[in-house]
Protein backbone atom coordinates (compact mmCIF):
# COMPACT_ATOMS: atom_id res chain seq x y z
CA UNK A 1 0.00 0.00 0.00
CA UNK A 2 1.23 3.59 -0.77
CA UNK A 3 1.60 6.37 1.78
CA UNK A 4 -1.78 8.02 1.50
CA UNK A 5 -3.58 4.56 2.08
CA UNK A 6 -1.09 4.49 5.33
CA UNK A 7 -1.99 8.07 6.07
CA UNK A 8 -6.00 7.25 5.92
CA UNK A 9 -5.34 4.54 8.28
CA UNK A 10 -3.27 6.19 10.77
CA UNK A 11 -5.73 9.46 10.41
CA UNK A 12 -9.08 7.36 10.65
CA UNK A 13 -7.17 5.39 13.68
CA UNK A 14 -5.90 8.62 15.65
CA UNK A 15 -9.57 10.21 15.51
CA UNK A 16 -10.98 7.37 17.06
CA UNK A 17 -8.63 6.56 19.85
CA UNK A 18 -8.72 10.18 20.57
CA UNK A 19 -12.13 10.86 20.69
CA UNK A 20 -13.64 7.40 21.47
CA UNK A 21 -10.93 5.87 23.75
CA UNK A 22 -9.35 9.08 25.65
CA UNK A 23 -12.66 10.86 25.39
CA UNK A 24 -11.55 14.19 24.33
CA UNK A 25 -13.33 16.26 22.28
CA UNK A 26 -14.34 15.29 18.61
CA UNK A 27 -12.21 18.91 17.54
CA UNK A 28 -9.17 18.54 19.31
CA UNK A 29 -9.04 14.67 17.65
CA UNK A 30 -9.93 16.13 13.78
CA UNK A 31 -6.86 18.55 14.74
CA UNK A 32 -4.53 16.23 15.88
CA UNK A 33 -5.35 13.88 12.60
CA UNK A 34 -4.75 16.41 10.65
CA UNK A 35 -1.22 17.28 11.86
CA UNK A 36 -0.56 13.05 11.29
CA UNK A 37 -1.29 13.48 7.97
CA UNK A 38 0.40 16.39 7.20
CA UNK A 39 3.68 14.53 9.03
CA UNK A 40 3.36 11.88 6.25
CA UNK A 41 4.23 14.41 3.47
CA UNK A 42 7.74 15.08 5.86
CA UNK A 43 9.70 17.92 4.83
CA UNK A 44 6.31 18.56 2.53
CA UNK A 45 4.35 19.11 5.93
CA UNK A 46 4.28 23.08 5.85
CA UNK A 47 2.94 23.04 1.80
CA UNK A 48 0.62 19.80 2.66
CA UNK A 49 -0.78 22.02 6.06
CA UNK A 50 -1.26 25.56 4.02
CA UNK A 51 -2.79 23.84 0.97
CA UNK A 52 -5.00 21.87 3.23
CA UNK A 53 -5.99 24.65 5.36
CA UNK A 54 -6.26 26.88 2.36
CA UNK A 55 -9.28 24.29 0.85
CA UNK A 56 -11.10 24.58 4.18
CA UNK A 57 -11.35 27.97 3.93
CA UNK A 58 -13.15 28.28 0.90
CA UNK A 59 -15.68 25.84 2.00
CA UNK A 60 -19.16 27.37 2.55
CA UNK A 61 -20.33 24.35 4.50
CA UNK A 62 -18.38 25.73 7.58
CA UNK A 63 -20.55 29.40 7.76
CA UNK A 64 -23.54 27.42 7.57
CA UNK A 65 -22.90 24.75 10.29
CA UNK A 66 -21.84 27.71 12.48
CA UNK A 67 -24.52 29.64 11.34
CA UNK A 68 -27.18 27.11 12.23
CA UNK A 69 -25.92 26.76 15.68
CA UNK A 70 -26.75 30.29 16.14
CA UNK A 71 -29.48 30.31 14.61
CA UNK A 72 -30.99 27.62 16.85
CA UNK A 73 -30.60 29.92 19.42
CA UNK A 74 -32.00 32.81 18.05
CA UNK A 75 -35.07 30.61 16.76
CA UNK A 76 -36.07 28.86 19.97
CA UNK A 77 -35.65 32.43 21.89
CA UNK A 78 -38.35 34.03 19.75
CA UNK A 79 -40.62 31.20 20.72
CA UNK A 80 -40.89 30.63 16.30
CA UNK A 81 -39.99 27.12 16.80
CA UNK A 82 -42.63 26.03 19.56
CA UNK A 83 -45.29 28.11 17.44
CA UNK A 84 -44.16 26.02 14.25
CA UNK A 85 -44.55 23.11 15.58
CA UNK A 86 -47.73 23.48 17.53
CA UNK A 87 -49.22 23.39 13.78
CA UNK A 88 -47.28 20.47 12.56
CA UNK A 89 -48.41 18.24 15.66
CA UNK A 90 -52.28 19.54 15.38
CA UNK A 91 -51.75 17.54 12.39
CA UNK A 92 -49.63 14.30 12.85
CA UNK A 93 -48.84 14.50 16.92
CA UNK A 94 -51.54 12.09 17.24
CA UNK A 95 -49.30 9.57 14.75
CA UNK A 96 -46.43 7.66 16.92
CA UNK A 97 -43.07 8.86 15.51
CA UNK A 98 -44.77 11.17 12.56
CA UNK A 99 -42.19 13.44 12.68
CA UNK A 100 -39.61 11.00 12.44
CA UNK A 101 -41.56 9.55 9.13
CA UNK A 102 -41.94 13.04 7.79
CA UNK A 103 -38.46 14.01 8.16
CA UNK A 104 -36.84 10.88 5.75
CA UNK A 105 -39.51 11.35 3.34
CA UNK A 106 -38.70 14.62 3.07
CA UNK A 107 -35.56 14.27 2.77
CA UNK A 108 -35.69 11.69 -0.30
CA UNK A 109 -38.12 14.53 -1.76
CA UNK A 110 -35.45 17.16 -1.12
CA UNK A 111 -32.43 15.08 -2.21
CA UNK A 112 -34.18 14.09 -5.46
CA UNK A 113 -34.13 18.20 -6.43
CA UNK A 114 -31.13 19.09 -4.25
CA UNK A 115 -28.74 16.38 -3.70
CA UNK A 116 -26.38 17.80 -1.29
CA UNK A 117 -25.97 16.11 1.71
CA UNK A 118 -25.15 19.45 3.91
CA UNK A 119 -28.04 21.14 2.23
CA UNK A 120 -30.30 18.44 2.92
CA UNK A 121 -29.49 17.85 6.90
CA UNK A 122 -29.55 22.11 7.04
CA UNK A 123 -33.39 21.96 5.25
CA UNK A 124 -35.32 19.36 6.25
CA UNK A 125 -33.26 19.24 9.89
CA UNK A 126 -34.27 23.07 10.74
CA UNK A 127 -38.22 21.63 10.57
CA UNK A 128 -37.91 18.76 11.14
CA UNK A 129 -35.03 18.46 14.12
CA UNK A 130 -37.28 21.14 16.21
CA UNK A 131 -40.56 19.56 15.78
CA UNK A 132 -38.71 15.83 16.58
CA UNK A 133 -37.90 17.55 20.02
CA UNK A 134 -41.72 18.45 20.82
CA UNK A 135 -42.85 14.97 19.39
CA UNK A 136 -40.79 12.87 21.92
CA UNK A 137 -37.41 12.10 20.18
CA UNK A 138 -34.42 12.61 21.97
CA UNK A 139 -32.02 15.23 20.50
CA UNK A 140 -29.60 12.84 19.49
CA UNK A 141 -31.66 10.64 17.59
CA UNK A 142 -33.54 13.01 15.85
CA UNK A 143 -29.96 14.79 14.93
CA UNK A 144 -29.00 11.00 13.91
CA UNK A 145 -32.08 10.70 11.86
CA UNK A 146 -31.38 14.05 10.06
CA UNK A 147 -27.59 13.10 9.35
CA UNK A 148 -28.56 9.52 8.49
CA UNK A 149 -30.95 10.81 5.63
CA UNK A 150 -28.81 13.31 4.01
CA UNK A 151 -27.44 10.45 1.97
CA UNK A 152 -30.46 10.51 0.08
CA UNK A 153 -29.04 13.21 -2.39
CA UNK A 154 -26.65 10.99 -3.57
CA UNK A 155 -28.43 7.59 -4.59
CA UNK A 156 -31.85 9.50 -6.07
CA UNK A 157 -30.59 10.57 -9.61
CA UNK A 158 -29.32 12.60 -11.52
CA UNK A 159 -26.86 13.59 -8.78
CA UNK A 160 -23.49 15.25 -9.38
CA UNK A 161 -22.00 11.98 -7.85
CA UNK A 162 -24.31 10.12 -10.53
CA UNK A 163 -22.63 12.38 -13.58
CA UNK A 164 -19.18 11.92 -12.32
CA UNK A 165 -19.20 8.30 -12.25
CA UNK A 166 -21.55 7.95 -15.23
CA UNK A 167 -18.46 10.34 -16.83
CA UNK A 168 -15.40 7.88 -15.59
CA UNK A 169 -13.18 6.33 -18.83
CA UNK A 170 -14.23 3.17 -16.91
CA UNK A 171 -17.50 3.21 -16.62
CA UNK A 172 -18.93 5.24 -19.76
CA UNK A 173 -18.41 2.37 -22.19
CA UNK A 174 -20.61 0.09 -19.94
CA UNK A 175 -23.85 2.12 -19.15
CA UNK A 176 -25.76 4.32 -20.38
CA UNK A 177 -27.17 7.88 -18.88
CA UNK A 178 -30.83 5.67 -19.11
CA UNK A 179 -29.64 2.44 -17.49
CA UNK A 180 -28.30 3.97 -14.66
CA UNK A 181 -31.27 6.15 -14.30
CA UNK A 182 -33.97 3.60 -13.82
CA UNK A 183 -31.79 1.63 -11.66
CA UNK A 184 -30.35 3.88 -9.43
CA UNK A 185 -34.54 5.27 -8.73
CA UNK A 186 -34.88 1.36 -7.66
CA UNK A 187 -31.85 1.38 -5.74
CA UNK A 188 -32.67 4.53 -4.00
CA UNK A 189 -36.22 2.94 -3.11
CA UNK A 190 -34.27 -0.04 -1.21
CA UNK A 191 -32.24 3.00 0.41
CA UNK A 192 -35.36 4.85 1.47
CA UNK A 193 -36.86 1.94 2.20
CA UNK A 194 -34.46 0.81 5.12
CA UNK A 195 -34.53 4.31 6.28
CA UNK A 196 -38.34 4.06 7.13
CA UNK A 197 -37.18 0.57 8.89
CA UNK A 198 -35.26 2.41 11.47
CA UNK A 199 -37.86 5.17 12.16
CA UNK A 200 -39.74 2.05 12.78
CA UNK A 201 -37.60 0.75 14.69
CA UNK A 202 -36.66 3.90 17.24
CA UNK A 203 -40.13 4.88 17.37
CA UNK A 204 -40.08 1.26 19.31
CA UNK A 205 -36.52 0.81 20.71
CA UNK A 206 -37.41 4.79 22.78
CA UNK A 207 -41.10 4.09 23.54
CA UNK A 208 -41.61 7.50 21.07
CA UNK A 209 -45.29 7.68 22.03
CA UNK A 210 -48.30 10.38 20.29
CA UNK A 211 -48.18 13.66 21.27
CA UNK A 212 -50.19 13.44 24.53
CA UNK A 213 -54.01 14.91 23.83
CA UNK A 214 -53.43 18.16 26.43
CA UNK A 215 -50.35 18.92 24.28
CA UNK A 216 -51.85 19.36 21.24
CA UNK A 217 -53.88 22.41 19.81
CA UNK A 218 -56.49 21.93 17.15
CA UNK A 219 -54.95 22.61 13.59
CA UNK A 220 -57.46 26.41 13.28
CA UNK A 221 -56.31 27.22 17.01
CA UNK A 222 -52.52 26.57 16.28
CA UNK A 223 -52.76 28.42 12.80
CA UNK A 224 -54.04 31.49 14.45
CA UNK A 225 -51.74 31.47 17.37
CA UNK A 226 -48.51 30.91 15.28
CA UNK A 227 -49.41 31.31 11.32
CA UNK A 228 -46.55 34.33 11.30
CA UNK A 229 -43.71 31.14 12.21
CA UNK A 230 -45.03 29.35 8.67
CA UNK A 231 -42.69 32.15 7.26
CA UNK A 232 -39.56 29.70 8.29
CA UNK A 233 -40.98 27.78 5.32
CA UNK A 234 -40.71 30.35 3.06
CA UNK A 235 -37.30 31.37 4.26
CA UNK A 236 -36.18 28.14 3.19
CA UNK A 237 -38.49 27.71 -0.01
CA UNK A 238 -36.99 30.92 -1.69
CA UNK A 239 -33.55 29.67 -2.51
CA UNK A 240 -34.52 26.38 -3.50
CA UNK A 241 -36.84 27.84 -5.92
CA UNK A 242 -34.55 30.19 -7.19
CA UNK A 243 -31.86 27.65 -8.10
CA UNK A 244 -33.71 24.07 -9.21
CA UNK A 245 -36.29 23.49 -10.90
CA UNK A 246 -38.59 25.65 -12.88
CA UNK A 247 -37.89 28.62 -10.45
CA UNK A 248 -33.86 28.08 -11.80
CA UNK A 249 -34.65 27.68 -15.44
CA UNK A 250 -36.94 30.80 -15.07
CA UNK A 251 -33.90 33.07 -13.28
CA UNK A 252 -31.15 31.68 -15.59
CA UNK A 253 -33.20 33.01 -18.41
CA UNK A 254 -33.92 36.28 -17.21
CA UNK A 255 -30.13 36.68 -15.47
CA UNK A 256 -27.81 34.31 -16.71
CA UNK A 257 -26.71 31.18 -15.53
CA UNK A 258 -24.74 33.22 -13.49
CA UNK A 259 -26.91 34.34 -11.58
CA UNK A 260 -28.13 31.19 -10.55
CA UNK A 261 -24.65 30.28 -9.07
CA UNK A 262 -24.45 33.06 -6.95
CA UNK A 263 -27.56 31.98 -4.83
CA UNK A 264 -26.01 28.99 -2.90
CA UNK A 265 -28.80 27.80 -0.33
CA UNK A 266 -25.91 26.80 2.14
CA UNK A 267 -25.47 30.32 2.76
CA UNK A 268 -28.99 32.05 2.35
CA UNK A 269 -30.70 29.46 4.12
CA UNK A 270 -29.84 30.45 7.16
CA UNK A 271 -29.01 34.52 6.86
CA UNK A 272 -33.16 34.49 5.38
CA UNK A 273 -34.03 32.30 8.53
CA UNK A 274 -32.60 34.15 10.76
CA UNK A 275 -33.71 37.79 9.36
CA UNK A 276 -37.50 35.94 9.52
CA UNK A 277 -36.93 34.62 13.29
CA UNK A 278 -35.95 38.00 14.02
CA UNK A 279 -38.62 40.22 12.31
CA UNK A 280 -41.28 37.45 13.77
CA UNK A 281 -39.74 37.39 17.10
CA UNK A 282 -38.47 40.76 17.69
CA UNK A 283 -40.05 41.48 21.20
CA UNK A 284 -38.15 38.52 22.79
CA UNK A 285 -34.93 39.40 21.29
CA UNK A 286 -32.13 41.21 23.33
CA UNK A 287 -32.33 44.91 23.57
CA UNK A 288 -29.05 45.93 24.94
CA UNK A 289 -25.08 44.95 24.09
CA UNK A 290 -25.04 42.53 27.02
CA UNK A 291 -28.08 40.90 25.89
CA UNK A 292 -27.07 39.84 22.54
CA UNK A 293 -23.26 38.83 24.73
CA UNK A 294 -25.16 36.32 26.60
CA UNK A 295 -27.14 34.88 23.64
CA UNK A 296 -23.60 34.42 21.94
CA UNK A 297 -22.09 32.95 25.21
CA UNK A 298 -24.75 30.11 24.94
CA UNK A 299 -24.15 29.07 21.58
CA UNK A 300 -19.68 29.84 21.72
CA UNK A 301 -19.00 26.11 23.06
CA UNK A 302 -20.96 24.72 19.97
CA UNK A 303 -19.05 27.00 17.98
CA UNK A 304 -15.54 25.65 19.08
CA UNK A 305 -16.12 21.90 18.23
CA UNK A 306 -18.19 21.92 15.25
CA UNK A 307 -16.17 24.81 13.81
CA UNK A 308 -13.03 22.77 14.52
CA UNK A 309 -13.92 19.47 13.02
CA UNK A 310 -15.13 21.00 10.47
CA UNK A 311 -12.33 22.90 9.13
CA UNK A 312 -9.99 19.87 9.95
CA UNK A 313 -12.33 17.83 8.14
CA UNK A 314 -12.16 19.64 4.73
CA UNK A 315 -8.56 20.27 5.21
CA UNK A 316 -7.84 16.35 6.10
CA UNK A 317 -9.14 15.34 2.87
CA UNK A 318 -7.14 17.82 0.82
CA UNK A 319 -4.15 16.39 2.52
CA UNK A 320 -5.00 12.93 1.18
CA UNK A 321 -5.54 14.34 -2.25
CA UNK A 322 -2.08 16.14 -2.59
CA UNK A 323 -0.54 12.93 -0.59
CA UNK A 324 -2.02 10.79 -3.95
CA UNK A 325 -5.27 8.73 -2.77
CA UNK A 326 -7.07 8.39 -5.89
CA UNK A 327 -3.62 6.75 -7.93
CA UNK A 328 -2.52 4.48 -4.28
CA UNK A 329 -6.02 3.42 -4.31
CA UNK A 330 -6.45 2.52 -7.37
CA UNK A 331 -3.63 0.10 -7.29
CA UNK A 332 -4.82 -1.44 -3.96
CA UNK A 333 -8.12 -2.19 -5.84
CA UNK A 334 -6.83 -3.82 -8.96
CA UNK A 335 -4.89 -6.21 -7.30
CA UNK A 336 -7.52 -7.59 -5.93
CA UNK A 337 -8.54 -10.66 -7.82
CA UNK A 338 -11.26 -11.54 -5.58
CA UNK A 339 -14.64 -13.37 -6.37
CA UNK A 340 -18.20 -11.24 -6.59
CA UNK A 341 -18.82 -11.03 -2.68
CA UNK A 342 -15.55 -10.42 -1.33
CA UNK A 343 -14.70 -7.78 -3.95
CA UNK A 344 -17.79 -5.87 -3.42
CA UNK A 345 -17.03 -5.86 0.62
CA UNK A 346 -13.66 -4.43 -0.10
CA UNK A 347 -14.91 -2.34 -2.47
CA UNK A 348 -17.58 -1.10 0.21
CA UNK A 349 -15.58 -0.69 2.91
CA UNK A 350 -13.03 1.21 1.00
CA UNK A 351 -15.28 3.97 -0.83
CA UNK A 352 -16.80 4.32 2.97
CA UNK A 353 -13.97 5.39 4.12
CA UNK A 354 -13.28 7.50 1.70
CA UNK A 355 -16.33 8.92 1.81
CA UNK A 356 -15.49 9.44 5.10
CA UNK A 357 -13.34 12.83 4.84
CA UNK A 358 -14.17 13.94 1.41
CA UNK A 359 -17.85 14.27 -0.30
CA UNK A 360 -19.90 11.77 -2.52
CA UNK A 361 -18.73 13.76 -5.27
CA UNK A 362 -15.28 13.80 -4.43
CA UNK A 363 -15.39 10.12 -3.62
CA UNK A 364 -16.90 9.09 -7.20
CA UNK A 365 -13.83 11.28 -8.35
CA UNK A 366 -11.40 9.60 -6.51
CA UNK A 367 -12.81 6.30 -6.09
CA UNK A 368 -15.60 5.64 -8.47
CA UNK A 369 -13.50 4.43 -11.78
CA UNK A 370 -11.41 2.05 -10.54
CA UNK A 371 -13.99 0.26 -8.20
CA UNK A 372 -16.80 -0.29 -10.59
CA UNK A 373 -13.68 -1.63 -12.85
CA UNK A 374 -12.63 -4.06 -9.89
CA UNK A 375 -16.38 -5.07 -9.53
CA UNK A 376 -17.13 -5.63 -13.25
CA UNK A 377 -14.10 -7.76 -13.22
CA UNK A 378 -14.92 -9.69 -10.84
CA UNK A 379 -17.93 -10.26 -12.16
CA UNK A 380 -20.23 -7.94 -11.52
CA UNK A 381 -22.77 -6.36 -14.00
CA UNK A 382 -21.46 -3.17 -14.70
CA UNK A 383 -24.71 -1.22 -14.21
CA UNK A 384 -25.06 -3.21 -10.78
CA UNK A 385 -21.51 -1.82 -10.06
CA UNK A 386 -22.58 1.67 -10.53
CA UNK A 387 -25.46 1.56 -8.17
CA UNK A 388 -23.46 -0.25 -5.62
CA UNK A 389 -20.49 2.24 -5.22
CA UNK A 390 -23.05 5.28 -5.61
CA UNK A 391 -25.10 3.55 -2.61
CA UNK A 392 -21.88 3.01 -0.66
CA UNK A 393 -20.63 6.97 -1.39
CA UNK A 394 -23.75 8.38 0.21
CA UNK A 395 -23.07 7.30 3.66
CA UNK A 396 -20.83 10.24 3.49
CA UNK A 397 -23.85 12.38 5.33
CA UNK A 398 -23.30 9.78 8.29
CA UNK A 399 -20.04 8.66 7.93
CA UNK A 400 -18.13 9.82 11.25
CA UNK A 401 -15.94 11.81 12.17
CA UNK A 402 -15.45 14.16 8.95
CA UNK A 403 -19.39 14.35 7.74
CA UNK A 404 -20.68 17.83 7.52
CA UNK A 405 -24.22 16.66 7.68
CA UNK A 406 -23.46 15.23 11.68
CA UNK A 407 -22.40 18.80 12.26
CA UNK A 408 -25.42 20.54 10.84
CA UNK A 409 -27.53 18.42 12.43
CA UNK A 410 -26.01 18.29 15.98
CA UNK A 411 -25.94 22.39 15.92
CA UNK A 412 -29.65 22.53 15.13
CA UNK A 413 -30.38 19.89 18.12
CA UNK A 414 -27.71 20.99 20.17
CA UNK A 415 -25.91 17.69 21.26
CA UNK A 416 -22.41 16.61 21.21
CA UNK A 417 -21.78 15.43 17.87
CA UNK A 418 -19.38 12.23 19.34
CA UNK A 419 -22.88 11.07 20.70
CA UNK A 420 -24.13 10.69 17.34
CA UNK A 421 -21.50 8.72 15.98
CA UNK A 422 -21.84 5.12 17.24
CA UNK A 423 -25.72 5.05 16.47
CA UNK A 424 -24.61 6.60 12.75
CA UNK A 425 -22.62 3.79 12.15
CA UNK A 426 -24.99 0.80 13.45
CA UNK A 427 -27.64 2.18 11.29
CA UNK A 428 -26.66 4.42 8.45
CA UNK A 429 -23.26 3.25 7.61
CA UNK A 430 -23.13 -0.50 7.98
CA UNK A 431 -26.35 -1.30 6.62
CA UNK A 432 -25.21 0.68 3.42
CA UNK A 433 -21.95 -1.40 2.84
CA UNK A 434 -24.95 -4.90 3.42
CA UNK A 435 -27.64 -2.83 1.07
CA UNK A 436 -24.75 -1.76 -1.80
CA UNK A 437 -23.25 -4.84 -1.58
CA UNK A 438 -27.07 -6.83 -2.23
CA UNK A 439 -27.46 -4.67 -4.87
CA UNK A 440 -24.27 -5.78 -6.90
CA UNK A 441 -24.74 -9.33 -6.12
CA UNK A 442 -28.16 -8.93 -7.21
CA UNK A 443 -30.03 -10.16 -3.56
CA UNK A 444 -32.06 -6.98 -3.94
CA UNK A 445 -33.53 -6.82 -7.58
CA UNK A 446 -32.78 -3.55 -9.44
CA UNK A 447 -33.62 -3.80 -13.24
CA UNK A 448 -30.87 -3.65 -15.16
Amino acid sequence: MGLAVWALIAYIAVIVVWNAVLKRSIGEAMILGFVVLCAFGTTSFPRLAWAGLQEAGSQNIIFAALAFTFIGSVLTRTGVVDRQVDILNSLLGRVRGGAGFVATVGSAAFGSVAHSGSANAATIGSVAIPWMGRSNWSPRIAATVVAGNAGNGAVIPPSASFFVLLGSGAVAPFVTVEQLFVAMFATAGWCVAWRLLCIVYFVRRYKIERVPASELLGFAASLRRGWTSLFVFVAIAVPIVLTFGAGGTALTSALGESAVDAIDILVWIPVLLGLVAAAIGRAKLPRTRRGWAQLMDESAPRFKDVGATLVFAFAGGAVLSELGLSDQLGRVLNGLGAPPLIAALIVGVIVILVAGPLSSTATMATVGGVAFAVLVTAGVHPVLAACSILVFSSTEGASPPGAAAIYISTSLAQVNPARTFVPLIIFYVVPFLFIGTAVALGILPVPH
